[in-house]
């Protein structure tokens, strides 16, 4: 009987360690791998941080947003280097979370690191916690924004135009839009998620009902037929439009819930928890 449970305590040991090394090996980071879009556009995917993108120009590249790690940066520009022997000349920084901005520190100095004036004034912001921003930090210096602008910038690639746009207040006060002209493609930051609600970050200034105004303002002004984010696939036009009614219905509900008079609790009961947020920041926009 010894024996027999021994057999039995070794069995369940292995199978731990093997179901423990197979849990392991699923939450690896996956390699950045660059997904084509066009002949010169291209989506940043993998590593450490929100997808990205990189565009070649007849003289340099552009790279949209710079993930978290040494290593995943590394790897983005191996990749660049297997697609084209030209320069990174610009880093855009669609906004100014650290699964976007983190990985500034790890591009050569010489790139141009570009975002929007209100982007660059986040850097500074102190943390959710109310913890004082990293980048406070002399040393880092050279790896903040150098260039910026208020509301739209051009950027030529020798003959090749990248077109920068600010369409107001939205996941936070810095948003960026990216638009390519010739692939009618946009890179959106965090504009839209998909799958889950919609982050708003209030702390830095985000705004729900800016976010619905900033995101129908891009849909009048720009003829793009796909827009890439940094958590989903590439979607279209219509899906940005269904994005922007959903977002519009939760603040109606929340709206009437808080003309009852219901407490934030109260509020929050009405949707899924992984509303939360969302319902959070909606609930105190209204109440301001």
């Amino acid at each position: 009987m010894r024996q027999k449970g021994k057999l039995i305590f070794i069995l369940l040991f292995s199978f731990l360690i093997i179901s423990s090394s197979s849990f392991t090996q699923q939450r690896q980071t996956p390699p950045v791998k660059l997904d084509k879009l066009s002949d010169r556009l291209f989506q940043i995917l993998g590593g450490r941080g929100a997808n990205g993108g990189m565009y070649v120009g007849t003289d340099g590249v552009l790279v949209i947003d710079a993930k978290m790690t040494k290593e995943s940066v590394d790897q983005t520009i191996q990749e660049i280097k297997k697609i084209t022997d030209k320069p990174i000349k610009y880093l855009v920084d669609t906004h100014s979370d650290g699964d976007h901005i983190y990985g500034n520190r790890f591009f050569p100095e010489a790139v141009t690191i570009v975002a929007h004036e209100k982007c660059r004034e986040e850097f500074f912001h102190p943390r959710r916690d109310g913890e004082p921003s990293e980048w406070n930090n002399p040393e880092l210096a050279p790896f903040l924004p150098s260039l910026t602008y208020s509301d739209r910038m051009d950027i030529y690639l020798g003959s090749k135009k990248v077109e920068l746009w600010y369409f107001g207040v939205g996941h936070t006060k810095g948003d960026t839009v990216v638009y390519f002209p010739e692939e009618k493609t946009a890179f959106i930051g965090d504009q839209i998620f998909m799958g889950r609600a919609q982050l708003i970050h209030s702390y830095k200034g985000g705004n729900s009902f800016g976010h619905v105004k900033a995101l129908t303002k891009m849909l009048e002004t720009l003829d793009a037929e796909r827009f890439c984010s940094g958590h989903s696939d590439p979607i279209d036009r219509s899906t940005v439009k269904h994005h922007i009614e959903e977002m519009k219905k939760i603040q109606a509900k929340i709206k009437s819930l808080v003309e009852q008079g219901k407490s934030l609790e109260d509020v929050k009961k009405e949707f899924e928890e992984s509303h939360a947020r969302l319902v959070e920041a909606i609930f105190y926009e209204i109440k301001k």
